[in-house]
């Protein structure tokens, strides 16, 4: 079982960025899937989730930025973040129930 993120970098406020995580070793849609993210000084924080079903999840701050979703057929979890914030600067965890990805750092900055 392994997830990998990608998708993060810099980018102005207002600006747009894609996040996505390949899993391997089970299917996306098979499983209850998370956002997590960690801003420097911080504790992790819960961004986003989708259930098996298909019912997604938003923390506040996010909801109507943010759009979480599964790729069946590339067997990715993917995250659009529109409209990003200097807050949303963090580094961004995607995590299965029973594991957590490594990573990939977002920094929204002029």
């Amino acid at each position: 079982v392994q997830l990998v993120e990608s998708g993060g970098g810099l980018v102005q406020p207002g600006g747009s960025l894609r996040l996505s995580c390949a899993v391997s070793g089970f299917t996306v849609d098979a499983s209850f899937m998370r956002w997590f993210r960690q801003a420097p000084g911080k504790d992790l924080e819960w961004v986003s989730s989708i259930a098996v079903g298909g019912n997604t999840a938003y923390t506040d701050s996010v909801k109507g930025r943010f759009t979480i979703s599964r790729d069946t057929a590339k067997n990715t979890l993917d995250l659009q973040m529109n409209n990003l914030k200097t807050e949303d600067t963090a580094v961004y965890y995607c995590a299965s129930p029973s594991q957590r990805g490594q990573g990939t750092q977002v920094t929204v900055s002029s």
